[in-house]
């Protein structure tokens, strides 16, 4: 991990690999069973698992997004997209003048996926080739779960439950599985005749979780953390033997 080595390390490792992780999270309340840390957290553990493996850069995690939805509970902090898109964008552009201009936004709160999606199209301008891999969208994790649990919430539900479970299982809090399933909602956030409401959690969720977490289990959670780890591979890999032409910007049509 980029933290734990010298610059003179960080040369050879930067000289040798074209691809860059780049784990961004949150911290915000997700139930009163698991830790305000868990999307950084989660983030964290698979980028440096894959990179470790692969033997590629991972930068240190961003810990704190866009996340004053759940401003209503205690411990939640965020800062607005505007400074999170451009401290982001400068993140990649501070890797990318080391040489390495492949980049893989690691993250692990889905408040972030616009803005971060808004930089990599801004990013690719520049001829800095970004990605957002988020380990809950990716198809692959999604049969995976879907074969896993009866429940489909991510929030604080018995998916994000269980990966924490593997990850770190002192950070979960059995006792309140049944406080946080009692106050959990069918669905996370809520819509209305086709439109979006812009709504905070607390507007449907009393205990901050989605679905049941009552469903969850540390060997379902290393099963996603195991899965979710190959997919993230198997998208470096791709992005290591992708041609330069394929990613840089294209010109206007003749």
């Amino acid at each position: 991990m980029l933290e734990r080595i010298s610059w003179w390390q960080a040369r050879q490792l930067f000289q040798s690999t074209k691809v860059a992780l780049v784990p961004v999270g949150s911290t915000e309340q997700h139930g009163p069973h698991l830790p305000l840390g868990t999307d950084f957290l989660t983030a964290q553990a698979l980028a440096q698992a894959v990179a470790q493996d692969l033997n590629i850069i991972c930068t240190p995690v961003v810990p704190i997004g866009v996340s004053e939805h759940h401003r209503q509970f205690w411990g939640t902090l965020w800062v607005s997209p505007e400074t999170f898109r451009r401290y982001m964008k400068e993140i990649a552009q501070s890797i990318a003048s080391h040489g390495v201009r492949r980049i893989v936004f690691v993250n692990g709160h889905g408040g972030n996926n616009a803005s971060l999606q808004e930089i990599c199209r801004e990013l690719r301008t520049e001829n800095i080739f970004a990605v957002v891999w988020a380990w809950w969208l990716d198809p692959e994790v999604q049969r995976l779960t879907q074969e896993l649990f009866r429940s489909r919430g991510t929030h604080a539900g018995a998916i994000e439950t269980s990966i924490i479970w593997a990850i770190d299982p002192s950070l979960v809090d059995r006792s309140q599985f049944e406080p946080a399933a009692r106050g959990a909602s069918e669905i996370y956030a809520t819509s209305r005749d086709g439109a979006q409401l812009p709504l905070d959690t607390i507007d449907f969720s009393q205990s901050g979780a989605t679905l049941d977490p009552r469903e969850a289990s540390q060997e379902a959670g290393r099963k996603i953390f195991e899965r979710a780890c190959e997919r993230l591979k198997a998208l470096v890999r791709w992005l290591e033997q992708a041609p330069e032409e394929s990613l840089a910007l294209k010109p206007h049509l003749s």
